[in-house]
């Protein structure tokens, strides 16, 4: 049986994403990339947006750096990373420092729906698996287009959902940070980006991906409950009912409640 989602404030649910986002805890459960299909659904991502060595990249939700890093190395275009988290922003710099890559990468604090981001300054933007918690999506979504070029490109990986179906294991604020309660489904992520003015390109759903995710945190949670339980209590993981949880999302997917897709879009010339 599904109900009535009903979203935080906004500040309350940016606020506990950066937090929760920025942990180790989070980390250990989700590993580097904090997203469904880690880095090859990056280099996906990459290749369906044609990135060109010496391209200005902007990277939206930048976490702790594991894609802009890959973009840098990989692809030899310069990035810039955004993220509301200080933790994330600290030791994202940090890798690029270690890397070398300073003089190519850099990432500073700053919230998707007031980008700090000159207008029709870059190349292409990437987002994975953040857009779906994004408060006013509509407001993020312009943010995104206005700081394209003319004929800039953008790149998006997130959780699909259809709503009106979704189980009442994965609603509340918990979802929400877990990226569930306010994603949407596929088309509804492409009209979204549509009325931004941006023209959509390619879409593919990726629910392999979400799948081997779930099988993921279900594994290496074993691994926390041994090794950090009181530090993953304290954050708000609940052993006792994340089984159930887990059991709901993996239904979710089988059904095609629960998902995960690809989306590209252009700015006009």
């Amino acid at each position: 049986m599904s109900v009535p989602i009903q979203p935080p404030a906004a500040a309350e649910a940016k606020a506990c994403c950066a937090a929760t986002y920025g942990s180790d805890v989070v980390a250990l459960l989700l590993g580097d990339s904090y997203h469904p299909g880690g880095l090859a659904l990056t280099r996906r991502l990459a290749d369906r947006l044609d990135l060109r060595t010496g391209e200005i990249v902007l990277d939206v939700a930048s976490g702790r750096g594991t894609t802009a890093l890959t973009l840098a190395t990989e692809y030899q275009v310069d990035v810039t990373g955004v993220d509301l988290s200080d933790a994330n922003v600290a030791l994202a710099t940090d890798k690029a420092q270690a890397a070398g890559l300073v003089d190519r990468i850099r990432f500073e604090t700053g919230d998707a729906e007031r980008l700090p981001v000159d207008a029709q300054s870059v190349d292409a933007v990437v987002c994975e698996c953040a857009f779906c918690t994004f408060p006013d999506k509509p407001t993020a979504a312009a943010e995104l287009a206005r700081v394209l070029r003319p004929g800039g490109r953008l790149g998006i990986t997130d959780v699909t959902v259809a709503s009106e179906r979704l189980p009442s294991e994965l609603v509340g604020l918990g979802a929400w940070i877990a990226c569930i309660a306010d994603a949407r489904p596929l088309d509804g992520y492409a009209a979204l980006l549509s009325d931004a003015g941006l023209t959509v390109t390619h879409t593919e759903r990726r629910d392999d991906a979400m799948a081997a995710m779930i099988d993921q945190i279900e594994a290496r949670l074993t691994l926390v409950r041994m090794t950090a339980r009181a530090q993953a209590e304290a954050l708000g993981v609940d052993f006792h009912r994340s089984p159930a949880v887990l059991a709901a999302a993996r239904a979710a997917v089988a059904d095609r409640v629960l998902g995960y897709a690809l989306l590209t879009a252009v700015k006009a010339q």
